[in-house]
């Protein structure tokens, strides 16, 4: 009992001290907001006080010169549309290959897979010139674009999770008069909840964060710029920076998304292990 209580105590040491390495970026990015500009080069590790606070000025600064507000919402409208389009597509897909077994749902299957595997840098240029031929250059067409690019984790992660669904809950409907659509939305869908939660989960954090792609398609000549886009436009010519308007845009950007993780973090797990051991 005694050791197992030693090993108990060394473990929570070892978190408590993992705990406090990813957040105290966080907490730094938050302190240095509310510090003068000058002040965070200087002393980037204290605590504002005295001449260092500046209250809330960076955060108004920072609205004025980057227009983060629209940014935000073309950010909300680019994410929300493409896991709901993720989901949607990626699921049925998966159920289809899950279900239809023949060297053409494989070889589907396989190429899904390879893609998880393949750097961005590879197929960058080819994307931007696709892009701007089919006129994507806009909000509705990065979301076809990230369905995409997280088509692959997301039809794996489905398609682990459906081969765990007994036939004969399929067949029954089929004979109370069940369509394969209806089959599908009626009772894979809903089976498919963790895994589906687990999808919409990690493609938000990644599109949300995202820079490379939407500086890549939109830039930052055009309106429709995202958070992170907007947010490196504080970075002017030859590095010159405001470091105060930056940090404060920067914990504007990541609270939408930490509540997110936050509500959500109790399905990752689950859906994780459903979709990628099951089957």
């Amino acid at each position: 009992m005694t050791k197992r209580r030693v090993t108990n105590a060394i473990i929570y040491v070892i978190l408590s001290l993992l705990t406090v390495a990813f957040l105290y970026p966080l907490i730094f990015i938050l302190i240095n907001s509310f510090k003068g500009k000058f002040f965070i080069s200087k002393d980037p590790f204290a605590i504002p006080s005295g001449d260092t606070f500046v209250g809330l000025s960076n955060y108004v600064n920072g609205l004025m010169k980057t227009g983060l507000l629209s940014a935000i919402g073309y950010s909300f409208f680019i994410t929300i549309v493409s896991v709901a389009l993720i989901i949607l597509f990626t699921s049925m897909t998966a159920y289809y290959i899950s279900r239809i077994k023949s060297k053409v749902t494989s070889v589907i299957y396989y190429m899904f897979t390879f893609s998880m595997i393949v750097p961005f840098q590879m197929v960058m240029f080819t994307m931007t010139s696709l892009a701007d031929k089919f006129h994507l250059r806009n909000p509705l067409g990065m979301c076809f674009l990230y369905l995409g690019f997280g088509a692959g984790l997301s039809v794996f992660m489905f398609a682990g999770f459906v081969k765990s669904i007994p036939l004969e809950i399929e067949e029954a409907a089929m004979i109370d008069g069940c369509n394969p659509l209806q089959n599908f939305f009626r009772v894979v869908f809903p089976i498919l909840k963790p895994t589906a939660i687990t999808v919409a989960i990690l493609n938000a954090m990644w599109i949300w964060n995202d820079f490379l792609l939407p500086y890549l398609v939109i830039g930052v000549s055009t309106k429709y710029k995202t958070i992170p886009v907007v947010v490196q436009m504080l970075v002017g010519s030859n590095g010159n920076k405001d470091m105060g308007a930056l940090m404060a845009m920067l914990v504007l950007a990541i609270i939408p998304i930490i509540i997110f993780y936050l509500f959500c973090q109790k399905y990752i797990i689950e859906g994780v292990v459903a979709g990628a051991v099951k089957g």
